[in-house]
């Protein structure tokens, strides 16, 4: 069953929240995060993205780069911009994105729980990604990162939630930049705090990773790593837990540096082996599953997978692995996702001109849009220990950092 715990969060004074909330660190490359806190003076991309205020030519991956991470902390937290909750809590956290909303419980999960698989995962990680997190993690001593989790809906924890939400004021409530709206109650009673804590005990046998495979697997192995000198704060870990009916998957799309050598008629001709291919003049956003857009050449194409050229397993029917094996291995060579260079991958949150805009920049050759996995496909395949090719699911709205972060 699942083990939570409430935390004594680090989190803005609330005449600062807005200010100091930031999008997650692995949404916006370096120049995004330079250019977005140069107009928030208290923003936390200084602490999840700390290379903003080193030399830019400079390796993100630099040491000092987690150690100014410390330093802008610690100096957020002297200057009052941060306070520490003085008791364990729960917090609710709601988002509002387009007129629709979903909500969800920020907690402490527990390590053991992601080492005995009763947190779930869908993904393999990749390494350079990992050691990024694990040395934030380790030298800041904060878990600064929000670990997305979701669950199969409980009816009593969700009358506890809405309960909450209806009879107290949040602490937070603001609409930030992109128009998303934030809103966080602070869950302080006690005897609430039990039966929340009782009711995940009792009925909730697992929950999924949504998104943060890299946040999770670094918090574990940073516990790992301290060895006896590991407090009890380093054995849980930074998450939210979203009841699955409130979720909302978009695609997570992908882009390549290059044919593998072919030529753009070749290519086009190969893949006719698997797909129906068909040219297109408005850009492709596929509308079913075993569809797919193309943008090549400045064209767009729409693919159809034929009926025979994949399997039918949980893993083999998803449009993420039908791609990998029939095109991207297949075609492209590249049989690791998670190493290869040569591939990126773009949410779909960025839309359709993003594909375009990377590879009519030069940078990229070709790009492909996909058709979202569902919540109950990646139940599904995680219930069944297997993995989906990586970077399958891109979950909207996001949650802010800066709001709650936990320390170890």
């Amino acid at each position: 069953m699942a083990i939570i715990f409430p935390f004594k969060a680090v989190r803005p004074q609330i005449n600062l929240a807005k200010e100091v909330a930031s999008p997650p660190y692995d949404v916006l490359s370096s120049d995004e995060a330079r250019t977005l806190a140069s107009s928030h003076q208290h923003s936390f991309l200084h602490v999840t993205k700390s290379e903003i205020d080193m030399p830019v030519d400079l390796s993100i991956y630099d040491k000092s780069v987690y150690e100014k991470a410390k330093t802008n902390l610690s100096q957020m937290l002297a200057d009052g911009v941060l306070m520490t909750e003085e008791k364990a809590c729960y917090y609710i956290y709601e988002l509002i994105m387009h007129g629709r909303s979903q909500t969800g419980l920020v907690c402490c999960s527990s390590v053991d729980d992601y080492e005995n698989d009763v947190i779930k995962k869908h993904e393999f990680t990749r390494p350079e990604k990992e050691q990024d997190r694990i040395n934030h993690i380790s030298i800041t001593g904060a878990q600064t990162g929000n670990v997305f989790l979701a669950y199969r809906n409980h009816q009593s924890i969700d009358q506890l939630i809405t309960s909450w939400k209806a009879n107290q004021q949040p602490a937070y409530d603001f609409i930030a930049d992109d128009a998303i709206t934030h809103r966080i109650w602070v869950v302080s009673d006690d005897k609430v705090i039990q039966e929340i804590t009782a009711l995940f005990q009792r009925d909730i046998p697992c929950t999924y990773i949504a998104d943060g495979h890299h946040r999770a697997a670094s918090a574990a192995k940073v516990r790992k790593s301290l060895g006896k000198a590991a407090g009890p704060e380093a054995g849980k870990f930074l998450t939210t837990l979203f009841p699955a009916n409130e979720l909302k998957i978009l695609p997570y799309n992908r882009v390549v540096k290059d044919l593998n050598g072919m030529s753009v008629e070749d290519f086009l001709s190969a893949l006719q082996d698997d797909f129906t291919v068909s040219h297109y003049d408005i850009p492709v956003e596929p509308s079913s599953l075993h569809e797919f857009g193309m943008y090549l050449n400045g064209l767009w194409y729409h693919l159809t997978a034929i009926d025979g050229t994949y399997e039918d397993d949980p893993i083999g029917v998803l449009d993420v692995t039908i791609l990998s094996n029939n095109v991207l291995e297949k075609h492209l060579g590249i049989k690791d996702q998670r190493t290869d260079k040569r591939i990126d991958f773009v949410g779909g949150i960025r839309g359709l001109a993003e594909l375009e805009r990377r590879v009519n920049s030069g940078e990229m050759k070709v790009a492909f849009s996909f058709y979202p996995v569902s919540i109950e496909q990646l139940f599904d395949i995680a219930d069944s220990g297997n993995v989906m090719p990586p970077k399958s699911t891109w979950f909207e709205p996001k949650l802010r950092d800066g709001l709650l972060t936990h320390l170890i």
